[in-house]
């Protein structure tokens, strides 16, 4: 147990996590999901265009892009990624794939959490079982679930590990919505939100933060006791905002809005990879988790919805309530180590200098919706071509890819 550790202890915030060796973490590899919406190039409103899209990008991009919860969405999955600049390369590839295909149609790829502009009435939702199932579930609290994230994928193979690894993540998930929030503008109105992407999410009893577990059987248990009780449809398939993957070996982290710059999802993925490293070595040494109480972490996840960066909330290890940067700050230095093993400092520092300049995706929405046009100029900023900066460049740098 490390002083942090320690201090956290003497706090009350922490229980004994497992003493388990550090399976799978030395080279890591990750892997990234991004959500986009479809919005016609003249009226840039959503469109219900998902099955054409992903039918003319496939022709080049195969299984890497797919449908999503509604006809207004798309998906692009990149591969298993050694490193932070393969994978930046194939978020740029997938990118450019998507908005060539969307070219064609007439159509342009909008990465943001919630629609900016939508047409009134219920999202028409795909035909996938799972997700008539949720809609069967939640009925009218699905008619405005439109939303886009951007979903981090760890390799991990030891399910017990990977719990642990979950705990250990849960008050560091209010500082990633304030890093990602991108979507302050939904169905043509200012929510006074950063994340209001959140903010839908927050609502329904199985999305959020995860339980604490103290193994993989325990986090099954709870799964299947919350299915039982209908606050999930599928008690294999949990939707939390960290989990050991159902299907491969990983740990996903999906509470953070998709990003407009493709340079902020890789330093996104760095971070989450740090963090899933530095907390299975913590689990290695017999370390112990931080365990908030849920209702204090979906408070600190409330106020990381509303402020995003320009917010207070608790500090992940001591409780402190500290400006999102000077959490920032202190979270670059818990997993400096990590970071500097894999080359990805740069990255990440880069990242909070960017954050530092020019704010979030909800700041930077909010100031293209103060130009002529408001909210159409909003989803102009966001469809038109990507920030050309690679994941360590500074903010005011020449806009040309590092990574080649």
């Amino acid at each position: 147990m490390d002083a942090s550790d320690a201090k956290a202890v003497r706090h009350g915030q922490t229980e004994p996590g497992p003493s388990a060796p550090a399976v799978g973490v030395e080279e890591p590899t990750v892997g990234v999901e991004e959500e986009f919406f479809i919005v016609g190039a003249g009226s840039r409103t959503v469109e219900p265009a998902a099955e054409r899209l992903v039918a003319h990008a496939a022709t080049t991009l195969g299984d890497d892009v797919s449908r999503e919860f509604t006809d207004f969405q798309i998906e692009t999955r990149t591969p298993p990624c050694a490193s932070v600049p393969q994978l930046y390369q194939e978020l740029l590839r997938l990118r450019a794939g998507i908005a060539r295909a969307a070219a064609a149609e007439g159509l342009k790829v909008c990465p943001s959490g919630t629609p900016v502009l939508r047409p009134p009435g219920p999202a028409p939702i795909g035909a996938h079982p799972r997700y008539r199932a949720g809609a069967d579930l939640f009925r009218s609290m699905m008619d405005d679930y439109v939303i886009n994230a951007l979903h981090v994928h760890v390799h991990l193979p030891d399910r017990d590990l990977a719990v642990y690894v979950s705990n250990y993540l849960r008050p560091w998930l209010p500082l990633l919505v304030e890093m990602s929030a991108n979507s302050p503008f939904c169905d043509g109105r200012d929510t006074g939100y950063a994340s209001w992407r959140s903010v839908i999410r927050l609502r329904f009893p199985a999305l959020g933060p995860p339980p604490y577990a103290r193994s993989f059987e325990d986090y099954r248990r709870q799964a299947a006791a919350m299915a039982e009780a209908g606050g999930m449809s599928f008690a294999d398939l949990p939707f939390w905002d960290i989990r050991p993957h159902p299907l491969l070996p990983t740990v996903e982290v999906r509470c953070m809005d998709v990003p407009a710059d493709p340079a902020d999802s890789a330093a996104l993925a760095a971070i989450t990879r740090a963090l899933v490293v530095t907390a299975a070595h913590t689990a290695g040494r017999g370390g112990a988790a931080p365990n908030p109480s849920a209702e204090l972490l979906r408070c600190a996840y409330w106020n990381a919805t509303r402020d995003g960066w320009s917010g207070h909330g608790p500090d992940a290890l001591t409780g402190q309530v500290l400006p999102a940067p000077a959490r920032g700050a202190r979270l670059l230095e818990h997993i400096r180590p990590a970071l500097e093993e894999r080359g990805d400092t740069e990255t990440v520092t880069a990242f909070l200098r960017r954050l530092a300049s020019r704010g979030s995706g909800a700041h930077r929405q909010r100031a293209a919706s103060r130009l002529p046009g408001g909210l159409s100029a909003v989803v102009d900023e966001l469809t038109g071509p990507p920030p050309r900066s690679a994941p360590g460049a500074d903010a005011d740098r020449a806009a040309t890819p590092r990574f080649t």
